[in-house]
């Protein structure tokens, strides 16, 4: 036991002075132009904006999407702060922190605005708005679920199974979890 405590407790130190010394390296990287970065466009013009746009929720959600659609955007979902420094330079650290703050806005705000049109019974506004956000590589876990569930209600496995494979691309631990729940719902299609 003790061995094993020496040997995890030195393994733990080194992964320390690893991560000690790649935060070094990266607060020394000068800044890179940010160009190649894939930026989100909203395209309100293919979103239902007029749909029950009374309901306050609704009006809220459209009021977001519309302020963001002016607004830089990129899912960095996943990336560390250490690795963006080291890509981009520690100078472009605090638009990278807007524009991935503005992403998880953006996925919440899709998936708020859904769930009040499903409620509504507005399936397919709900529809459209759920598969712009998993276009977007959202890895809310609801937005998938929702979406089979409608899937599943028009009779389209093979949409079902479209998700599973949109879901298999994400780089979060969310990504397992949204393939795991679909199977178990849905079967392996």
């Amino acid at each position: 036991l003790g061995r094993a405590l020496k040997k995890n407790t030195q393994s733990m130190e080194k992964e320390r002075q690893s991560f000690w010394q790649r935060e070094r390296a990266a607060n020394n990287v000068r800044k890179k132009p940010l160009d190649n970065l894939e930026y989100i466009k909203i395209p309100l013009e293919k979103l239902p904006l007029q749909a029950h746009n009374e309901d306050s929720t609704i009006a809220e959600c459209v009021e977001v999407l519309s302020t963001l659609a002016e607004c830089k955007i990129v899912n960095l979902t996943g990336i560390s702060n250490t690795d963006l420094k080291l890509t981009y330079g520690t100078a472009n650290i605090t638009p990278l922190s807007e524009y991935d703050q503005n992403y998880t806005l953006l996925v919440t705000t899709l998936q708020k605005w859904a769930d009040k049109l499903y409620t509504l019974g507005d399936i397919a506004s709900a529809k459209t708005i759920l598969e712009y956000a998993v276009s977007v590589k959202s890895d809310i876990t609801k937005t998938y679920l929702q979406l089979a569930e409608i899937y599943s209600s028009q009779d389209s496995p093979e949409a079902i199974k479209d998700l599973i494979i949109a879901a298999r691309q994400l780089t979060t631990p969310s990504g397992r979890i949204i393939i795991r729940k679909l199977q178990e719902t849905y079967g392996e299609i």
